[in-house]
């Protein structure tokens, strides 16, 4: 079995087999693939497509390319992943929270790329915080802690990294197929036992339109439940940011009133609700969904998950009292600056994507992989769809690094917003479950 076979095969519409699958991922994680054979087979992936069957044998090939952890905890090991949008920092209260409720969290969390956040820059944005542990380390603080946020390590999917960078540069980073082996190789070989999938859609989301979303929801259900791990998907709104911040360490002001009770987000907390609700289920450790978004709801509510919060970040290098001072702990910018309605009406429609640029701009985020970030700048106090502003009310605050990046990012900023005459068309927070 070659390289150039298993491609001439793909391109010609043959179907591959589990062999030819495996081979095709050793040989990304060893090296005996090229990369010009990488982006071959992506592109012909891209244009002819998978079954089912092939792309739950990709997914299995790629988790199986490095080490796949193995799990002997007194309850279920469940996680979630999310697609991506912005202002959305639903990790940072959602494993916490589960762990409160006596499940064990390895979530293993990217960076943010494009317009889009990422959970790792988040925790970045708290002083010591180590976002790159061994697996030894992250087996031993998720028994522990119950939740342990943290970057993949070296071990985990390596085929998958070596596929990712190659289809960054090739052209084929829309391929369902390809984006459900990604996601799902990495988080299947943390030894899940449950999955609950968030897939955002609107204007911050990479999936604007509900029928592409729900695509790749279902392929993600179908090729995760294929793999062996049970999971579920929801699809949820992103045509606003999820909480009224966007940018570093003012999504982790935040998060932080939500866990202490002190300015509690509603969009962050039925969210968060919701995921870990159909977590919960699939553990075994609620009846039902709407049983585990109850459990949710008291863990927060109660204050054990802000406790479980507070812990994870003592034991990965940040302040022992963050819980308590979190206030004085996080950077802030030197220049904050108002953005005023250009005129009166009701905020009709968001562009996100927009809003998730002007952060990339002030410095929060990155245009390539190696670009540094700023966690002190970005959004807050965002206007949400249907509020009615007047001329010259502030629409948002602008974190920055100095006033001409300020000025750059408020004319952005106005230009996300269409304000105009009578009510909005407010969006439902969750469009639709997806079980298969």
């Amino acid at each position: 079995m070659d390289a150039r076979g298993i491609i001439t095969r793909l391109r010609d519409g043959e179907r591959l087999d589990d062999a030819a699958l495996t081979w095709f991922a050793e040989g990304l994680a060893s090296g005996a693939v090229t990369d010009a054979q990488a982006g071959a087979f992506a592109m012909a992936v891209l244009l002819n497509g998978f079954s089912t069957p092939e792309r739950v044998g990709l997914t299995r090939a790629m988790r199986d390319s490095g080490l796949v952890l193995d799990w002997h905890l007194p309850g279920p090991v469940l996680d979630k992943h999310s697609t991506g949008g912005v202002g959305d920092c639903v990790s940072l209260v959602l494993a916490p929270a589960l762990a409160a409720c006596g499940a064990y969290v390895p979530m293993i969390s990217g960076r943010g790329l494009g317009h889009t956040g990422g959970t790792l820059d988040k925790l970045a944005a708290i002083p010591g915080y180590r976002t790159e542990i061994s697996v030894c380390e992250l087996k031993s603080l998720t028994a522990e802690v119950g939740c342990a946020i943290v970057g993949a390590s070296a071990d985990i999917a390596p085929a998958d990294k070596r596929l990712y960078a190659v289809r960054d540069v090739s052209g084929t980073v829309e391929s369902i197929d390809l984006i459900t082996a990604s996601i799902l190789s990495k988080k299947l070989a943390a030894g899940l036992e449950g999955l609950v999938l968030d897939v955002k859609v609107g204007s911050g989301a990479f999936m604007k339109e509900m029928g592409d979303a729900e695509a790749l929801a279902r392929a993600l259900v179908e090729t995760a439940q294929g793999a062996g791990c049970m999971t579920t998907a929801l699809i949820t709104d992103m045509s606003q940011p999820l909480v009224a911040a966007a940018g570093n360490a003012l999504e982790v002001i935040e998060v932080m009133e939500t866990l202490t009770g002190t300015g509690v987000t509603p969009a962050l907390w039925d969210i968060t609700c919701a995921l870990g609700g159909e977590a919960l289920a699939l553990g075994g450790l609620a009846e039902d969904a709407a049983d585990g978004a109850r459990r949710i709801a008291r863990a927060l509510d109660s204050g054990e998950a802000a406790l479980k919060f507070g812990e994870m970040v003592a034991e990965l290098g940040g302040p022992a009292d963050f819980i308590e001072r979190w206030p004085d702990r996080l950077p802030a910018a030197p220049v904050v600056q108002e953005v005023r309605a250009p005129r009166a009406g009701v905020v009709q429609a968001i562009d996100t994507h927009a809003l998730g640029l002007a952060v990339v701009g002030l410095g929060g985020g990155r245009r390539r992989e190696r670009d540094r970030i700023n966690p002190s700048v970005g959004l807050s106090e965002i206007a949400a769809l249907g509020d009615e502003v007047g001329a010259g009310e502030m629409l948002a605050l602008v974190h920055a690094a100095s006033e001409t990046d300020a000025e750059a990012a408020a004319a952005g900023v106005v230009a996300a917003f269409a304000i105009g005459e009578g009510p909005a068309t407010l969006p439902p927070l969750v469009h639709q479950r997806i079980l298969s």
